[in-house]
């Protein structure tokens, strides 16, 4: 029997950019402002946390633009 699996929402899709490069100061990536340990297995990642680091992306990647 093959089981059917929703797609996940675009709300809680990885914000991941293609550019992947860390910032030093922080470790926040300069693409989409997650850590390392945030990025890895997003997927995996219950859909609580996903929101939680979601809401952590915008004021970083401000802080991030607003550094140069």
């Amino acid at each position: 029997m093959i089981e059917f699996v929703p797609a996940e929402p675009v709300s809680l899709a990885s914000p991941c950019v293609n550019v992947c490069a860390m910032d030093q100061a922080t470790g926040w990536c300069l693409g989409c402002g997650r850590t390392i340990s945030e990025i890895s297995n997003w997927s995996a990642k219950p859909p609580e946390e996903r929101r939680s680091i979601l809401a952590a992306l915008p004021p970083r990647m401000a802080e991030l633009s607003s550094r140069g």
